[in-house]
């Protein structure tokens, strides 16, 4: 069943609104409104558990031409995780062999409210000049209230800055991605909203991947005997996830090879002493260019961010102190100087803002996986 005649509306905290139609869900949904520049890959984005209470507005004026897959899902078990979708034009039909339903119909099956007829635009100008902010989409009867009501329901929700949401989306339980072909080495997942492509790339690699929930201790993985730890993306504030980078900080400490992407990246930064704060509005998309400082190389990248490091130094690939050695900024975005990657000076540790796994995005970043084989690989040499 469709709802593409109930009338609905998109409310900001600030008091603006865009009238629309509904599409997906009948209801009231709640989150902070941001924008993704991606042309294509709505499947992966709705599914990537790091969009947990954000409300998705896409640039891209059509919406829905490829339908939905059971193949393309970034969550364990194909959930959607956006809390909404504003979009310009929802596609009349479907057109991709791949196809399995439409994307109204998983959003109906769901249960995820969306807004479809918006100025998009003109919503997105404001976003990029205002910066994300708390919003509401209200279809059917809820789109009949007065707005002024609408506009203290969406400022009475909790904010994203604070907010600790890894628990949310993490497994509860340990599981294991085997691998394809020949096992080379073991490594332990922290998922903090772990994408799945990220094991699959394990997978293809030789890695065998413990996925274990975001607040596991140190002491727990042991048993494990590890031969590197990753942390994955995920939604929320880093400055909440202090249990998250005490266990890194144990980590680095024992030098076990360390990897990670995304809120990964923001949890390496805090173990090694950077501050993190809340951006005006985010990288979300699939072509963003990144400098790697190392080899001067500019990758276009996946991303999908609200949080950034702090740069520790007045020029990004100049070394800092930390408690486990001298370390850098590898990565900077040529966009606004954004801090994009760190590392170890000794190698042993290093991370990106970026994601080398998104299925929907370029594929510039996958020499990434293979830097994790060979830092493991030169640690095993070492070690033994």
């Amino acid at each position: 069943m469709t709802n593409t005649s109930q009338p609905a509306i998109l409310v900001l905290a600030d008091g603006r609104s865009f009238r629309g139609l509904g599409f997906g869900a009948t209801g009231t949904t709640l989150g902070e409104a941001v924008f993704t520049t991606a042309m294509t890959g709505y499947q992966e984005t709705m599914t990537d558990p790091s969009y947990h209470r954000q409300i998705v507005v896409t640039t891209a004026p059509h919406i829905g031409n490829t339908g939905w897959n059971d193949e393309d899902n970034e969550s364990n078990g194909g959930n959607i995780w956006v809390a909404g979708l504003v979009i310009r034009n929802l596609s009349h039909r479907v057109s991709n062999w791949r196809s399995e339903r439409s994307l109204e119909e998983e959003m109906v099956a769901q249960g995820i409210v969306g807004i479809q007829g918006v100025d998009t635009r003109t919503l997105v100008r404001h976003l990029r000049n205002e910066g994300s902010i708390a919003a509401g989409i209200f279809s059917g009867d809820a789109a009949k209230r007065p707005v002024e009501e609408l506009v203290e329901e969406v400022k009475a929700q909790d904010s994203m800055a604070g907010a600790d949401l890894s628990a949310e989306v993490s497994t509860d339980e340990v599981y294991t991605i085997p691998v394809e072909g020949e096992k080379k080495f073991t490594v332990v997942a922290y998922d903090m909203g772990i994408k799945l492509s990220t094991p699959r790339h394990f997978a293809q690699r030789g890695i065998e991947t413990i996925v274990v929930p975001s607040g596991t201790s140190f002491a727990d993985i042991q048993q494990y005997n590890p031969d590197g730890v990753f942390v994955s993306n995920g939604p929320g504030d880093p400055a909440t996830a202090d249990g998250a980078v005490a266990f890194i900080r144990e980590v680095l400490a024992a030098k076990i090879p360390f990897f990670g992407i995304c809120f990964g990246n923001q949890l390496l930064g805090r173990a090694l002493g950077l501050e993190t704060y809340k951006m005006k509005f985010g990288h979300r998309g699939i072509n963003v260019p990144v400098k790697n400082h190392l080899s001067g190389k500019i990758d276009i990248t996946s991303q999908n961010h609200g949080f950034a490091l702090a740069m520790p130094t007045d020029n990004p690939g100049e070394e800092f102190s930390t408690d486990f050695g001298p370390a850098h900024v590898t990565h900077t975005c040529l966009n606004d100087g954004t801090v994009e990657g760190v590392a170890l000076s000794n190698g042993l540790a290093y991370s990106v803002q970026y994601h080398p796994e998104s299925a929907a995005g370029p594929h510039d970043a996958n020499p990434l996986f293979d830097q994790f084989i060979d830092l493991m690989s030169n640690n095993a040499s070492t070690t033994k």
